[in-house]
């Protein structure tokens, strides 16, 4: 599949030989092989022709059964055609679209014949069109949606031989606006609405005026489908959504509040109302509370993507901060990663010299390479990415942080090495204390290895390895409450110590500390102020900027008046463009 046009010309190759010592079958495997790969090809067409022509038709060769291959159902479907049948191999083709939308699978001339249009049943067809908006997305992608415009085409033939239509009129503008036309997919719709109102009608109406960036009336047309039925509370939720866009957070929030009311588990209502809050008030307790629920309700009625959408280049919620100087010091000392005796608040564990860890094997390195990387969608879907390394040891983890591997050679890879090579060595920190989390599950929490390991890794200098231990613990207060006063009161501290820290390195590092504390659950408000208080000095970028006093465990050390040093931007990596300096 690297090059689909070689790939394509062996399999008609190998197809055509086929069919000249009349091996039919071996001949369609092939052919069905070509048009996977380049399903427009005229070659492939020619030879399909060919074939048909030699086994009464050919359809027996391309059997659809539950896991028919790709290939076989489009070919089925350009016999179908062929033998005066499109209306019946048109879903054969929107099926394959809905299996890869991106591939142009009805791009062929008997698609876009008036005819067809106007021969389909209107009700079949809208049926079709809904099960392929269903599959592609909402919008669908820019790059795959001129693949889709041949059955926009059908559906403009169909709705000029059926202009009443107005279920093929609602399913034609939600396809419409999935790949861009939102004019045709208004109009289609209010033609829909004024044939026969309904719930429906309006939310396709809704949908349709809110593509064109028409917001208040879309607001009015979903306002109408709750009169039509005050039980679907799923349109509460498109009209908060609908109202955030424009703004109007409170009025929004009004309407979750209204369906949650109705229902507390409401799946879409949760979502958007945990979202919209954070969106209002930037508390970090919105997501977490939204994450808890995700956890507990794996079932929702619809993939929901309000907490990734939140940790979105967000500091730790959603990748590794840059910094301008976070390297471990070499003098270092880590923990030794063998069992040690029932730990007590009062007994110091054994340290060895960053020198005396050994270097990791080559396996150890090459599962940290598959599954490191420097953004992820939210902290508990970093914390699922990491159980691959609960085959690495925790000894080797630890060698991992004490030696820090190359780049890999991947895509990712050689991106940070040609332009922010210390990311990945953030990123090999970072992945390696998330391992450790893995390790010792069984073990409460309060006294197990991994907790004693990143306690120390956070508490054992200044430096990007404390930055990545204290993330692995927020991660591990995300996914198991039990766990988050401790973790709250292990992070304050943290903070605390490296604010009133009056070293050069520390000060690199205090406003990634308090991008931490702000992503832990349960953190006090006074730490809460303080780490808020770092993060507007630094974005104020002026010495004066005031930092909440905070008293010192440490006599002698005074407090940093401002903590800055920024870091680079790198929508190079994510291909968007950040706001924030880091």
């Amino acid at each position: 599949m690297e090059d689909p046009r070689l790939s394509a010309d062996h399999d008609l190759e190998q197809a055509r030989a086929a069919l000249d010592r009349g091996e039919m079958h071996h001949a369609a495997d092939h052919l069905a092989g070509a048009i996977a790969h380049a399903p427009t090809l005229p070659e492939t067409h020619e030879l399909l022709s060919r074939l048909a022509a030699r086994a009464d038709g050919g359809l027996e060769l391309f059997p659809v059964g539950q896991h028919a291959f790709v290939g076989t159902v489009v070919a089925r479907a350009h016999l179908l055609a062929a033998a005066g049948r499109p209306e019946d191999g048109l879903p054969l083709l929107a099926a394959a679209s809905g299996h890869t939308p991106g591939m142009d699978w009805a791009g062929v001339p008997w698609v876009s014949e008036p005819s067809l249009g106007a021969r389909m049943d209107p009700d079949m067809l809208a049926r079709m069109v809904m099960r392929l908006c269903t599959a592609i997305g909402d919008p669908a992608p820019e790059a795959g949606r001129e693949a889709l415009q041949p059955y926009l085409t059908v559906v403009r033939h169909a709705v000029a031989a059926h202009p009443a239509h107005h279920l093929l009129l609602g399913a034609g503008s939600a396809l419409a606006r999935r790949v861009g036309d939102a004019a045709i997919a208004v109009d289609w719709a209010t033609r829909g609405v004024r044939v026969r109102p309904s719930k429906l009608g309006e939310i396709w109406l809704g949908y349709a005026y809110r593509s064109a960036g028409r917001l208040p009336e879309a607001l009015d047309a979903l306002r109408r489908a709750v009169t039509h039925d005050p039980d679907d509370l799923s349109v509460y939720a498109d009209i908060a959504g609908t109202l955030a866009a424009q703004g109007l957070l409170d009025e929004a929030l009004e309407w979750i509040d209204r369906a949650l009311a109705r229902d507390p588990d409401f799946d879409c209502a949760v979502h958007t109302g945990h979202r919209l809050r954070f969106r209002s008030d930037g508390d970090v307790e919105h997501l977490v509370r939204l994450a808890d629920f995700q956890r507990y309700h794996p079932d929702d009625t619809h993939e929901h993507t309000d907490l990734a959408e939140c940790c979105q280049d967000v500091p730790w919620l959603g990748r590794v901060p840059s910094a301008p100087d976070a390297s471990p010091d070499p003098r270092r000392r880590f923990p030794v990663a063998s069992r040690p005796p029932a730990p007590r608040p009062s007994v110091a564990y054994p340290t060895v010299a960053r020198a005396a860890v050994a270097r990791p094997s080559a396996a150890a390195v090459q599962r940290l390479q598959r599954v490191a990387h420097p953004v992820w969608p939210h902290p508990p879907a970093a914390y699922d990415a990491a159980v691959g390394l609960l085959l690495v040891e925790p000894q080797e983890l630890l060698g991992l942080l004490a030696h820090p591997p190359a780049t890999p050679d991947t895509e990712v890879g050689r991106a940070l090495a040609a332009h922010d090579p210390a990311r990945w060595t953030r990123c090999v920190y970072v992945w390696a204390c998330l391992g450790l989390l893995h390790h010792g599950a069984d073990e409460p929490w309060s006294g197990s290895r991994r907790r004693r390991l990143l306690v120390e890794l956070a508490a054992g200098g200044t430096d990007a390895i404390t930055e990545a231990a204290l993330f692995a613990l927020v991660t591990y207060a995300w996914v198991e409450p039990a766990a988050r006063a401790d973790v709250a009161d292990v992070v304050a501290r943290a903070l605390a110590d490296v604010v009133t820290t009056a070293s050069a390195q520390s000060a690199d590092i205090a406003w990634s500390v308090a991008q931490l504390a702000l992503a832990t659950p349960g953190l006090a408000p006074q730490a809460r102020e303080l780490a808020a208080a770092v993060i507007r000095a630094d974005e104020e970028g002026s010495t004066t900027a005031t930092i909440p006093r905070q008293r010192s465990r440490r006599p002698g050390r005074r407090l940093l008046p401002h903590p800055l040093l920024g870091g680079r931007l790198w929508g190079w990596l994510t291909g968007r463009v950040t706001r924030s300096r880091r």
